[in-house]
């Protein structure tokens, strides 16, 4: 019996480590893909086919999508925030700075979750652990974006400033996403990634053509990477551990994610960091680890 559940304990982290390692080495593909296409069209392929493989899962799991129209407005709300305007602002931020950065700053989104719970929607209690969490965070961002902002106050810090936003869309997006109980938590995501590819795949025609581009291989093989693994195959593996690890456990992966992406763009981008960035990452992985580890409870003292 012990046997059996350190093995399933032992799945579960694996598959915890390869939800960090999808969604962290998602930067890399999208510095990939947006090589050779535009952003809003890349975006638009990415929820196009990760919604479709999500719903071909659903179907055989025998789940059956909503068909009202309140539950699709929130999903279209939820695709705002969720996907067509950061993911959109990370693919136009990395054309401009490295996958590397993206992966730092985009990982505070615990973070930005915290401040609008705490000022917004106050429906978690503000503890000193989660109060240093965001000290932490906030600090290595500034360290990341704040020298450079002494240097270049071009495109580099723009896209920086864009990936930030994406960050805080997230935090939006996660506090909105408490509305959709009661739903098989794939039908959120499945019909989010839809309404996201309705509005966006008019827009990357109107925008930008698609079809006088000439895109390398190398920028179509990350889409579909980006779009099967980092995004259809990541939600399926993130919905099965918040049924088994919980909601807490499986936030894990945020600061999980953080070096395994940096690792990624490394190895694969030859991307490097300065002194300043290399702190700022320690920040940010104590402030989201800070702010996701459970705190342990005290042990209670058995009767004698």
């Amino acid at each position: 019996m012990d046997t059996r559940q350190d093995t399933n304990i032992a799945v579960e982290l694996a598959l915890l480590v390869a939800l960090a390692t999808l969604w962290g080495g998602s930067y890399t593909f999208i510095k990939l893909g947006v090589a050779t296409i535009p952003p809003v069209t890349l975006i638009a392929a990415r929820t196009t086919v990760a919604g479709l493989l999500l719903l071909v899962v659903m179907r055989a799991r025998g789940i059956r999508m909503p068909t009202d129209g309140p539950t699709w407005q929130r999903f279209a709300f939820q695709a705002v925030l969720n996907s067509v305007i950061p993911w959109t602002l990370i693919a136009w931020g990395e054309r401009h700075v490295d996958a590397a950065l993206a992966t730092i700053l985009n990982s505070a989104g615990p973070i930005f979750t915290f401040l609008l719970t705490a000022i917004v929607t106050r429906h978690e209690a503000t503890t000193p652990r989660k109060l240093f969490g965001v000290v932490a965070g906030m600090a290595g961002i500034l360290l990341i974006v704040g020298v450079d902002a002494f240097h270049d106050i071009g495109r580099g810090l723009v896209a920086e400033a864009a990936i930030v936003a994406a960050t805080i869309c997230y935090a939006c997006a996660a506090i909105f996403g408490r509305s959709f109980k009661g739903l098989d938590p794939m039908a959120p995501a499945a019909g989010s990634l839809l309404a996201g590819a309705a509005a966006l795949i008019p827009a990357s025609l109107a925008l930008e053509q698609p079809w006088t581009l000439s895109p390398s291989l190398s920028s179509v093989l990350a889409l579909l990477a980006l779009a099967t693994f980092s995004t259809a195959a990541a939600f399926a593996i993130y919905f099965r551990l918040i049924q088994t690890l919980g909601s807490v456990g499986t936030t894990a992966q945020a600061y999980l994610r953080v070096p395994i992406g940096v690792a990624i763009s490394v190895a694969i981008l030859g991307e490097t960091l300065s002194r300043t960035a290399w702190i700022g990452l320690a920040c940010v992985v104590l402030g989201v680890a800070a702010m996701t580890i459970p705190a342990r409870r005290p042990a209670v003292a058995k009767p004698s």
